[in-house]
């Protein structure tokens, strides 16, 4: 039998320094994604960052719950019912960090006699700190637990033409009638030194102007290429001249070189260069989240604005779009019959 495992990055049960702590003590203590040797990301974490970071993080959460809880778990809920009732098999939704472990969501599928699963990671663009830690987990949880389960990972979709399309048309939809100057592609940042890492080649990544625009082998797990070319389809696909959008990205933690431009650095400068009315998109993320809600549409839209910029549209995930929900629905279909 087969069935479906959606997961998506996860939350803290409470916009509380007490519930967030422990949710980034799980998340930054992942090697994945502060790949440093245990000692010295413990020391890290635990010695520097959870001293202050989770009051910090708690203050920002509690600008964007909402009554039904997090906003991501909320929207990955609706996605995950929309999607489950357009397919004639199990499908269920476990989050990376926190409570909603994918131990829970894959016993589930056990528990209906489901015996071949596909692994859906909610990330459009493979990261080593998104996509890889979900899959060695996935791998790590069936030969512990599940030995007679098998199970499927769908690669990064940052490319597949109905998503482009999808991501297209959301975009025009919540663009129309918004006059801008400018619109941005946001993606969420990594340490350059992700990038070397997943380069299969362990020579294409040079991270300059050339080596995502040039054919490798690499471009299958590098994070930079996809973005870029994520970018370069949807803009195609709507017609946007090249002096109307840039792409930029956000969330870096001090102390290492992260991708440039900085998506901060960059909207800070737009109104200065005659750019008044900004449209930002998140195209690494399906669902909005703290990075999406608290970070672009209030950080940003307020910094913005208080460097002279005039109107900002923060342009909606996909998250439990009818659209997206039938493209994800299809591609389960799609994989049931194969």
């Amino acid at each position: 039998m087969k069935g479906v495992l959606l997961v998506n990055l996860g939350s803290p049960e409470s916009p509380t320094a007490k519930d967030v702590k422990p949710y980034l003590d799980e998340f930054l203590m992942d090697k994945y994604v502060i790949d440093v040797p245990y000692l010295l990301r413990a020391l890290l974490v635990r010695g520097i960052i959870l001293q202050t970071r989770p009051k910090k993080s708690a203050e920002a959460y509690s600008q964007i719950w909402t009554d039904e809880g997090s906003p991501l778990i909320v929207i990955s809920k609706k996605m995950h019912q929309k999607v489950a009732q357009q397919v004639d098999m199990p499908v269920a939704l476990a989050m990376r960090y926190g409570s909603m472990t994918m131990q829970k969501g894959l016993q589930e599928l056990k528990d209906k006699g489901v015996t071949e699963v596909l692994l859906l990671a909610l990330y459009p663009q493979y990261a080593m700190a998104s996509t890889t830690t979900i899959w060695v987990l996935a791998d790590e949880l069936q030969k512990e637990h599940f030995p007679e389960m098998t199970i499927t990972k769908v690669p990064a979709f940052y490319n597949k033409p109905d998503f482009i399309k999808t991501l297209a048309n959301s975009i025009k939809k919540h663009i129309e009638g918004f006059e801008y100057d400018h619109l941005l592609f946001s993606y969420h940042g990594i340490p350059k030194r992700h990038i070397r890492k997943t380069d299969i080649t362990k020579s294409h990544c040079t991270i300059d102007n050339s080596c995502c625009v040039t054919d490798s082998p690499a471009h299958e797990f590098c994070y930079r290429h996809q973005c870029y070319e994520t970018t370069r389809q949807v803009v195609k696909l709507l017609g946007i001249p090249e002096d109307k959008y840039s792409q930029t990205f956000q969330s870096r933690l001090a102390g290492d070189k992260w991708l440039t431009p900085y998506t901060d650095v960059e909207v800070n400068k737009m109104p200065e260069k005659g750019i008044k009315k900004l449209a930002v998109v998140t195209p690494a993320f399906v669902s909005d989240c703290l990075e999406t809600l608290e970070e672009i549409a209030m950080r940003a839209q307020e910094e913005f604005k208080e460097h002279g910029g005039k109107e900002f549209l923060a342009i909606p995930c996909l998250n439990d779009d009818d659209e997206w929900c039938g493209v994800v629905a299809n591609w389960i279909t799609d994989w049931s019959k194969s």
